[in-house]
């Protein structure tokens, strides 16, 4: 079995799913900020914590360790080439955003949100640019 190809796949699977994480939360948080009832409230916060918790942590874990173990395989001398130096600088990038994100999910769990609907619909667009830079630096490689 090829092990670059197995990894590459489980890299995609995991990218893709925690892609849909960073974009759909802070989508939740633009419905909870405007939440009016605590009906609505709780269930946001379950959504969230639960989102947060079972499907973009894991997945931002096995984004990092399958692109490390692909790293590995191709080499590390793989660094030396500048569009791998963006894409690791961006992939860096999304994973403070990532923990943002869990710190305005604390926020809203405890009932301490400041930020308005329109702030998270404007950082909502944060992980979109980053995920169409990165895509086109890595099938074109052009830096």
């Amino acid at each position: 079995m090829n092990t670059y190809l197995l990894f590459k796949s489980l890299h995609l699977i995991a990218v893709i799913s925690w892609m849909a994480g960073l974009l759909y939360l802070p989508r939740i948080f633009v419905y909870h900020s405007e939440a009016t009832h605590e009906t609505q409230k709780t269930v946001f916060k379950t959504m969230e914590r639960k989102l947060y918790n079972y499907i973009m942590m894991p997945a931002m874990l096995l984004s990092w360790l399958f692109g490390m173990l692909l790293i590995h395989n191709l080499g590390f001398n793989v660094f030396s080439e500048l569009w791998m130096q963006v894409k690791t600088a961006l992939v860096i990038i999304l994973t403070f955003y990532h923990f943002l994100l869990g710190r305005y999910l604390e926020d809203f769990a405890t009932d301490n949100n400041i930020k308005s609907s329109k702030y998270f619909r404007i950082i909502n667009e944060v992980p979109t640019i980053i995920l169409i830079v990165v895509v086109f630096i890595v099938v074109f490689k052009p830096l």
